[in-house]
């Protein structure tokens, strides 16, 4: 039986295509899908000289429906694309790549708009660049990969896309992932109380000395082939940065709201190429929901037996919401909003988070109550990992703001007192390449998860004066290198920036109400003038003290389970509850990599923009301080430190 070929469409290239295969398959040609189509069809073709994007929407419905696979090809702006192969009830199709094509670009918006003038109007009516020999290259590459797909070979267009310059005839295949969030193939399913449960399962290190489960090494391909790819990638553009003194290299998470860049900073440059990578699957994760759908909307009140009140994770000063200019409305426990599934440790069930805490953009602009940021979003190589350095990145912001609150004299560590090489040198390079000394001080609470409070003060005369930073972690050693390579980041890169704007940053000096960004908090700080804010830490008549005096040893382990429980039994132990909301996404499952929201009802969540301040009904940071020694009572509101808080 001869196999038939389906081509729909009018022009040149569908001509090319019909007269090269007529000698070897039964083609079929037809100039839309209203015409009546063969009964049995192998493979289809929609080839097209210009862009229509509503062929394709047509094309998907129709051979979903009649369960056939099909291939596109058509000219846009001076590019042939061809792709991908969608085979009906498999995740991928043309409107994931047009999504992922479109955003990748850097006039996304307007090819956005345009790509929904052209669906209502029926597509393009000229392609200037479509010259008869760019036609005849882009038909011998679908005719080549046809054959590959009637042959059973492997099918280069599976999961991915070409793009065929006309003028240079260069092409290139580019892989691309299936959108989540697809309203034609997308398959995630609703979230449920089911779903969140979580039962933690034995995760054995991949090195004794390491806290994680999986190498980097044996992630670095999937990462870049995967994810980082300028044309369909999730992540499109690297950037390495030779300014600042460690290795730094930012990458590109492309929103049609506007870029989002995240930097990945170690002592090696190929090593911070792939944390860059997995801090923007962390971002892009912690966007919106989009491993599960949201089903719950509803009232505090219609579900409290069941849900978290987010006055326990703290909410803004009553003032502030009276203010008219505020972006937020004070929490209606009567009002409906969108609730996801976590789940809570402490009560060992399922627990109900409003979604706008769970996911950190969706407060702004769509009437919420509280502004939220990345606190407790973890990307790790199983959920238990995930799950731990969530605690820890809610530890490290905690004890940094409770540090700042209640102006807590912390002791002064010795960075000499540790025998950490790479640490030393690390020290080193900040002091003879950056010109700045470090001072570190142990900011540990009363939870005793080793926690780190670091400041760079500058040596040189220009350039930012004081860098603050912070750190977590079980080894206090590693906590300390990651606060370091974050004061490494604001290192000499931004010395231009704080010379053009300083009157700016004295304004804010002297008016607190005009810190509103995130950068402001930084720059504040970089100014001389602002150093006497920091004078409860910076007073040098204490003494130093060694790792060894402060933090003594832990048990190590080899599992990083056993890790994970120990810090679970920690809060445990003082009645706060670890909650957690799993926003794992097709695309990182893929990979066997998970992304979770960690909530710590009590602790104080980081937040930027003086106005945004997030201390009512977190009385802990009144109390802490009293059992810790550092006061004879607890405080009160009025004592709390007023000024902004100097946290990049």
């Amino acid at each position: 039986m001869s196999t038939v070929v389906l081509v729909v469409g009018e022009g040149i290239l569908s001509d090319l295509i019909c007269e090269e295969m007529s000698s070897q398959y039964l083609v079929v040609r037809k100039s839309n899908f209203e015409s009546i189509l063969p009964a049995t069809i192998d493979l289809a073709l929609v080839l097209q000289d210009v862009w229509n994007p509503s062929v394709y929407q047509q094309a998907e419905q129709l051979f979903r429906r009649i369960n056939t696979p099909w291939l596109r090809g058509f000219v846009s702006f001076g590019e042939g694309i061809i792709g991908p192969l969608v085979r009906p009830g498999t995740p991928g199709c043309t409107q994931c790549v047009e999504t992922r094509r479109l955003l990748t670009g850097n006039d996304r918006r307007d090819m956005r708009e345009m790509q929904r003038r052209l669906e209502l109007n029926g597509g393009m009516h000229q392609e200037a660049w479509a010259s008869r020999t760019g036609l005849q290259q882009l038909a011998h590459i679908i005719g080549a990969e046809v054959k590959r797909i009637i042959q059973g070979e492997e099918a280069v267009s599976e999961g991915k896309v070409c793009f065929l310059n006309l003028k240079t005839l260069n092409s290139s295949w580019h892989t691309f992932l299936p959108v989540p969030l697809c309203t034609v193939c997308s398959s995630i399913p609703d979230d449920s109380r089911e779903m969140a449960r979580i039962s933690l399962r034995n995760t054995p290190k991949f090195n004794r000395d390491h806290f994680r489960t999986r190498s980097l090494d044996s992630l670095s391909t999937v990462l870049v082939k995967d994810y980082l790819d300028p044309r369909t990638g999730l992540l499109n553009e690297k950037i390495v940065n030779l300014v600042h003194t460690f290795a730094d290299v930012g990458v590109n998470l492309p929103l049609f709201e506007g870029d989002e860049g995240t930097a990945g900073r170690t002592n090696s440059f190929a090593v911070s190429e792939l944390t860059a990578i997995l801090e923007g699957l962390e971002r892009y994760c912690g966007l919106q929901p989009r491993g599960k759908r949201t089903v719950v909307h509803d009232s505090y009140n219609r579900l409290r037996n069941q849900a978290l009140h987010p006055i326990e994770v703290g909410v803004h000063e009553k003032e502030q919401y009276q203010r008219s200019d505020f972006p937020f409305e004070e929490f209606d426990p009567d009002r409906p909003i969108n609730w996801v599934w976590g789940y809570s440790f402490l009560q060992e069930r399922p627990i109900l988070v409003p979604e706008l805490l769970a996911y950190y953009s969706l407060g702004c602009g769509s009437r919420g109550f509280v502004y939220e940021t990345s606190n407790g979003c973890a990307l790790g190589g199983s959920l238990e990992e995930a799950i731990f350095y969530g605690i820890l990145e809610v530890v490290e912001r905690d004890s940094f703001l409770m540090t700042w609150y209640a102006q807590l004299p912390l002791p002064r560590l010795d960075p000499y007192s540790t025998a950490d090489q790479e640490l030393l040198l690390m020290i080193d390079r900040m002091q003879t390449v950056g010109g700045y000394d470090l001072h570190l001080y142990n900011s540990t609470m009363e939870n005793g998860i080793p926690s780190i409070l670091a400041i760079a003060k500058n040596r040189k005369q220009t350039g930012l004066n004081l860098i603050c930073a912070a750190g977590a972690h079980l080894d206090p050693v590693r906590a300390v290198k990651t606060a370091v390579h974050e004061l490494a980041g604001m290192m000499l890169s931004l010395d231009e920036k704080l010379e053009k704007n300083k009157s700016e940053y004295v304004r804010m000096l002297h008016d607190s109400t005009l810190v509103r960004q995130m950068d402001d908090h930084g720059m504040l700080y970089g100014l001389p003038e602002a150093e006497e804010r920091l004078k409860f830490l910076l007073e040098d008549n204490r003494p130093l003290r060694t790792f060894d005096e402060e933090y003594g040893s832990r048990r190590k382990h080899l599992d990083l389970t056993d890790d994970l429980l120990e810090l679970l039994q920690e809060f445990r132990r003082l009645n706060l509850d670890v909650i957690v909301v799993d926003q794992s996404t097709p695309e990182t499952l893929r990979n066997g990599l998970y992304c979770v929201k960690v909530l710590i009802p009590g602790m104080l969540p980081m937040t930027f923009g003086q106005h945004l301040t997030r201390i009512t009904g977190l009385e802990r940071v009144l109390r802490v301080p009293m059992e810790l020694g550092y006061t004879t009572e607890p405080l009160t509101i009025k004592q709390l430190n007023p000024h902004p808080h100097p946290f990049p």
